[in-house]
């Protein structure tokens, strides 16, 4: 999978950085850490998972 690049890129060094993937995907933790009463439930590698399949999805749809 892509990572489509750097999520805030700088002109003098655009190779450093967060990538867009790992910013949607962490826009995605905030989302369901707000919303999932259950959260003690969940595995912390569930939740790291889910979270980049959706920025995956984020990452598919915006290429189209």
């Amino acid at each position: 999978m892509k990572n489509s690049g750097q999520a805030f890129p700088s002109y003098a060094d655009s190779s450093s950085g967060m990538t867009l993937r790992d910013y949607f995907a962490g826009q995605a933790i905030i989302n369901v850490m707000l919303g999932d009463e259950d959260m003690e439930r969940t595995s912390v590698e569930d939740i790291a998972k889910w979270a980049y399949k959706i920025a995956d999805a984020m990452l598919e749809v915006r290429e189209k």
